[in-house]
């Protein structure tokens, strides 16, 4: 990038990154228990003097909850743009390989097996399925004997499809009080039961996934070039693909596991970096990463504000990114290509 570039990617990194500490500011303070922002000061500072409760909530419960806000909006936006550079589709997200429906397959496997519907089963049946419907993908694609994106593509769909087959099956035997309603729940994303020890245990997964794309970020730039321009650039076309994929299951699937589906951020938040920027590029991927997570934080505190009782996270994040997917598709229209 020129000069002008970089300033202007600058000023965008910093302006996101501003938004984001407010944002979560914000996030720490509202709620039921509402904390001033002065107590706030006081706790950052480490004064004994106050309140035990409002350390308390603090630290078991805005925090947390926070920290995961934006782990979870950098998941969705980095793999996102990653997913939309690989397959070279706008339409592209983490659910594009049945991420999504992987995750909600073994969330729900494990709600009807289980008796009890602890938030463990349903974290480890979630990851579980998130890798088990790229697996399938994954062999899906070799038993064509193509590796094309419209291959990889296409076999997500089908992998979706028998996904949502197999869930309807599960609901219909499902126990309509208890287990059907957490089924449903769980679809709708909440961040409302994280903890510590949630964001903890998923925090080494979130960190091989995100850290290993970073080094992946050369080839993953490449990749929005033909097969076989990437070919003759020296990127061995199967095996890096294999691994970004993987790598990008990886990172969704370690956040969602514990919070459920969240609907249209992985779509939206590269489509605003483009915007933002004008190309894609390694650049696009990190900003994508921030935009996702701004995105993210921005719902969670509408769910907590809007209505009396705590609403579900997906239902704030698909009426943010519903206007603008039909902005993009408008400025499309006009030859505009982001």
């Amino acid at each position: 990038m020129n000069k002008q570039q970089n300033k202007r990617a600058t000023y965008f990194f910093m302006g996101i990154t501003a938004a984001i500490f407010i944002a979560a500011v914000v996030s720490i303070c509202i709620g039921k228990y509402f904390i001033e922002l002065q107590e706030l000061c006081q706790l950052i500072l480490g004064d004994p003097t106050v309140p035990q409760m409002t350390q308390k909530v603090f630290y078991t419960l805005r925090i947390p909850r926070t920290v995961m806000a934006i782990l979870t909006g950098v998941s969705l936006g980095f793999a996102g743009s990653v997913y939309q550079t690989i397959f070279k589709n706008p339409l592209a997200s983490p659910d594009i390989i049945g991420v999504a429906g992987g995750a909600n397959l073994g969330a729900a496997a494990m709600i009807v097996s289980f008796s009890s519907v602890a938030m463990t089963n349903i974290a480890i049946g979630s990851f579980l399925g998130a890798f088990t419907a790229v697996l399938s993908v994954m062999a899906l694609v070799k038993l064509t004997k193509s590796h094309s994106t419209a291959t990889y593509i296409l076999s997500g769909i089908v992998i979706n499809a028998i996904s949502k087959t197999l869930i309807m099956i599960l609901k219909y035997f499902a126990d309509p009080e208890n287990e059907l309603a957490t089924m449903e729940y769980w679809e709708m994303g909440t961040l409302g039961n994280i903890t510590a020890t949630k964001v903890l245990s998923i925090l080494p997964f979130f960190l091989v996934g995100f850290l290993g794309l970073i080094l992946f970020r050369r080839q993953i730039e490449l990749m929005e070039l033909s097969d076989y321009e990437c070919q003759a650039l020296g990127v061995r076309i199967k095996p890096i693909r294999t691994t970004i994929l993987l790598l990008s299951t990886l990172l969704v699937s370690s956040v969602i596991s514990v919070t459920g589906l969240i609907s249209f951020v992985g779509l939206i938040a590269p489509h605003i970096a483009r915007l933002m920027l004008k190309r894609n590029n390694t650049v696009t991927l990190f900003l994508s990463s921030l935009v996702g997570a701004f995105v993210v934080l921005f719902a969670d505190i509408l769910a907590r504000t809007l209505y009396s009782a705590e609403l579900p996270i997906s239902i704030l994040t698909t009426l943010i990114g519903v206007p603008m997917l039909i902005y993009f598709m408008c400025k499309k229209g006009k030859g505009r290509v982001f």
